[in-house]
């Protein structure tokens, strides 16, 4: 359970600023990097990302907003040289989400959040939730997971179904065994 705690809390704990340790809801997925949480099967908008999705900036209908990341001072020794972009397109199906990276550790499992503050508030501060104070956790939050390929890439695409308006300003990435190790921090342009 403990790699569970880890999953969910993410950018070094919840958004009401206190670890928690959440049981029995999240996505499941092996594509996704998570093996054995099958207990989490059937939660809408709880999915954590889909490499093969539609990306946020081709979906039809939709309004996109784009972000390029920015190295942070808390990431970890070693990732010096991550780059990538990332959208947020908002539409009749909800929010849509897209993180492309590259310079990350090939194999490493990688987490990114959705954050209300930009990158320049404390590293993005605190998650963007649809419900202030509520589960630090999907859907209530929008959390992507994803694998680095052989070539040190990384891509992925998450929906919910609900609409973040303008107040999720900012997506923060973080090796998922170091969430606390923010890399990078990319703004979005509304």
């Amino acid at each position: 359970m403990s790699t569970l705690t880890v999953l969910l809390t993410g950018c070094g704990g919840d958004s009401a600023g206190h670890s928690s340790a959440h049981s029995g809801s999240s996505a499941s997925s092996s594509a996704h990097g998570m093996e054995g949480m099958d207990a989490m099967d059937g939660m809408s908008d709880a999915a954590m990302g889909d490499p093969s999705a539609t990306p946020a900036y081709k979906l039809s209908g939709a309004t996109a907003v784009k972000g390029t990341f920015t190295m942070l001072d808390t990431r970890p020794p070693g990732m010096n040289d991550v780059k990538g972009t990332a959208w947020l397109a908002q539409g009749t199906e909800g929010t849509t989400v897209t993180v492309s990276l590259t310079g990350l550790k090939a194999g490493e499992v990688y987490m990114a959040h959705l954050h209300a503050q930009h990158c320049s508030a404390d590293n993005g501060g605190s998650h963007f939730q649809f419900e202030k104070g509520g589960p630090a956790k999907p859907p209530n939050e929008i959390h992507l997971m994803f694998t680095a390929d052989k070539s040190g890439t990384g891509l992925t695409t998450v929906t919910n179904s609900r609409r973040t308006g303008k107040d999720a300003v900012a997506v923060v990435v973080h090796p998922n065994k170091a969430q606390d190790n923010r890399i990078a921090c990319a703004d979005f342009a509304f």
